[in-house]
């Protein structure tokens, strides 16, 4: 039987298959879910609107009660699901009209929202979906490669996903049924980010530091500055610079941490 915040989810965008498509998995697997799993619950935050709390109130509800996570720490995970949500398949008219929504304050990272919204607002999914083809598909070959082991080696499957691989499998964090995708993907690191800003994750102090200084900083930064000059980009132009800059205030946030 499904859960309450699982079936809140599905009858928000509309089904099983629906919820699947957003995702990007294969409609049985959600159709096995009892609940949401907890690493997927920051993408189905970011997808549907639904907090965390009402998705998976066994998780959520007394860590943000007792304080376990603060507000600093939930804001990040929000920020790195969102960006997940963008890497990892094109967004669909619902998401656009939440983008659409966005608002922002005065703060580079508050602008970057502005700039977001406002491109969400001005394009329409088909054009979305082309872009999103040409900038991360492509025939033969994206412009963009979103991966770790490309950025830092000029190939795919190198070293740097190896190294990621015995990191993540000391935290005992494993791929998701369905996602074929390498885990050193710009989506599934913000995704595994989030997680841990989340507490989704069981793992020691430190974690987030040394996975965001070990497989995050040394490339990502790079991956969003080239989308917002790529020739292909308009919208995701402005998903290039809210990573950028967000990247930048966690890298200085975590050199601060000394």
């Amino acid at each position: 039987m499904r859960d309450a915040g699982l079936k809140q989810a599905i009858e928000k965008v509309g089904g099983v298959s629906e919820l699947a498509r957003r995702i990007g998995i294969a409609q049985p697997s959600v159709s096995n879910w009892d609940r949401i799993p907890a690493e997927r619950v920051a993408m189905v935050e970011a997808l549907t609107g639904i907090p965390r709390t009402r998705l998976r109130p066994d998780l959520y509800s007394e860590a943000v009660v007792s304080g376990d996570i603060d507000e600093v720490d939930a804001a990040r995970a929000r920020e790195y699901a969102l960006l997940s949500a963008l890497l990892s398949r094109v967004p669909s008219k619902s998401f656009l009209g939440q983008l659409a929504r966005l608002r922002g304050d005065a703060t580079p990272l508050g602008l970057a929202h502005a700039r977001l919204g406002e491109a969400a607002a001005d394009t329409t999914p088909a054009d979305v979906e082309r872009e999103y083809f040409d900038l991360f598909i492509g025939i033969g070959r994206s412009e963009l490669l979103p991966y770790a082991s490309y950025y830092l080696t000029g190939f795919l499957n190198e070293r740097p996903l190896a190294r990621l691989r015995e990191d993540l499998a000391r935290l005992g964090i494993e791929r998701v049924e369905g996602n074929n995708e390498p885990e050193d993907h710009a989506a599934t690191l913000c995704e595994i980010m989030s997680g841990l800003a989340a507490r989704s994750f069981p793992a020691p102090p430190g974690t987030e530091r040394e996975l965001f200084e070990k497989h995050i900083q040394p490339w990502m930064g790079r991956l969003f500055a080239d989308m917002e000059i790529a020739n292909g980009a308009k919208f995701y132009r402005s998903v290039g610079a809210l990573g950028r800059i967000f990247l930048d205030i966690e890298t200085e946030a975590f050199a601060l941490a000394d």
